[in-house]
């Protein structure tokens, strides 16, 4: 049986492997006993784990030490994964990985037993981010230490294109020293001949999955990822919810698809509940949930409101830039500035939406979103309110490019 799975291991380890590292490596410790890192798909999960395992084996495919294992894979179908982890450990094997565990039916049992049994085994397992590890009898949140990875930063594009690295920057840098850091990056990325604008534009068009390399064609792009988005929801929603039904999947995909031709969304239930075809808000703020889980879409709620998961959404933009050109979203300038907001500020804590100005995070920081043309009027007296501004490659005092959010991470 390990024979076997040895051969898909070292097979798929030597297809999936990349030179390109993700940020994330740098900023998330991934020697622990047991490990889950959670993601939409797309956003090089599989890559970050094969990685992670041949820096372990020193970038040996045939190292007996590691073991990488789809579970998805039909070859995988006729064991337990506590099976082959019992194998594995019986000959010598150190770290094991579950890639797409969430379609292994009861892996949230299986990995608890594996985790409970072998002390000396180190675990690592990656899976849809609609997974709630959290949930049921086998809470893996105790034992298993848990990442969510997103796409790839503005600045990790641009190392993918340009092959120049360039360091991240906090939000108290930006926000504070943003003329000293622009003017560097400018700087540095001038020498080769390549310019700060166009290469956002192309971020925002096609660099927030990484697999856009592998496409000639942007077009052939934006069409492998909007199959990956049926497949999410036609696949993985159901592997972890499997009592959804085929009628409710259907009404999924009508949610979506309103919220995606008129993105931003200004929530309406009772409109949802029409197209939709459901009785009842608690259905559309349930099913909300699933494409948010899902990173389909990101809700933000009015500041000031005691936030919880059924709480009324104010506000739904696509979860990010991307997505609005595969999914024929509209693509107005003032949408997808607002679009990649959303989408790079989230990852710093809450964003909610407040009475003035465009976004407020972690109840401190005032945005206003906008063209060269915008002014401070409507945020002006709040003490920590800033300009985010397009299409400039410098700001001056509050006034903040957009490009260089996308160097937070």
């Amino acid at each position: 049986m390990l024979e076997q799975i040895y051969q898909l291991s070292r097979h798929l380890l030597s297809i999936y492997r990349r030179p390109f590292v993700r940020y994330f490596f740098k900023t998330h410790n991934l020697d622990n006993r047991f490990t889950i890192l959670l993601g939409q798909r797309g956003v090089g999960k599989s890559t970050a784990l094969v990685q992670y395992l041949l820096s372990i084996s020193n970038n040996e495919i045939y190292s007996k030490d590691i073991l990488y294992v789809p579970s998805d894979h039909f070859l995988i179908r006729g064991f337990s994964l506590y099976e082959i982890a019992e194998e594995f450990v019986k000959f010598g094997g150190k770290l094991i990985c579950f890639d797409e565990v969430h379609k292994f039916e009861g892996w949230s049992n299986e990995l608890k037993s594996i985790f409970d049994t072998f002390p000396e085994l180190k675990i690592l397992a990656s899976g849809s981010s609609i997974l709630e590890v959290h949930k049921g009898s086998n809470d893996l949140s105790r034992r298993a230490v848990i990442y969510t990875m997103h796409g790839m930063s503005f600045r990790e594009f641009i190392a993918l294109q340009t092959d120049i690295e360039l360091s991240a920057i906090s939000l108290d840098q930006i926000l504070s020293e943003h003329n000293i850091h622009s003017t560097n990056i400018i700087e540095t990325l001038s020498k080769t001949g390549n310019k700060i604008l166009p290469l956002f534009k192309q971020y925002l068009e096609f660099g927030y999955f990484p697999y856009f390399v592998e496409f000639k064609d942007i077009a052939k792009f934006y069409l492998t990822l909007e199959q990956q988005i049926h497949t999410t929801l036609e696949a993985d929603l159901l592997s972890v919810h499997p009592n959804l039904t085929g009628d409710s999947i259907r009404k999924l995909k009508k949610l979506l698809v309103a919220i995606s031709q008129n993105v931003p969304y200004l929530v309406n239930y009772e409109k949802l509940r029409k197209i939709v075809d459901v009785a009842d808000n608690r259905t559309i703020k349930i099913y909300l949930k699933y494409l948010e889980d899902a990173g389909i879409i990101l809700q933000l709620r009015k500041s000031g409101k005691i936030m919880g998961s059924l709480e009324k959404v104010e506000k739904i933009f696509l979860n990010n830039t991307n997505q609005l050109y595969a999914l024929g979203s509209s693509t107005s300038i003032g949408t997808v500035r607002e679009t990649f907001f959303a989408n790079i500020i989230s990852s710093m804590g809450e964003i909610t939406l407040p009475k003035k100005g465009d976004f407020l995070l972690n109840s401190k920081y005032l945005f206003e979103i906008g063209g060269k043309g915008k002014t401070k009027k409507q945020i002006e007296y709040h003490e920590n309110a800033y300009l985010v501004i397009d299409n400039i490659e410098h700001g001056i005092g509050s006034k903040i490019p957009l490009w260089l959010l996308g160097f937070l991470y």
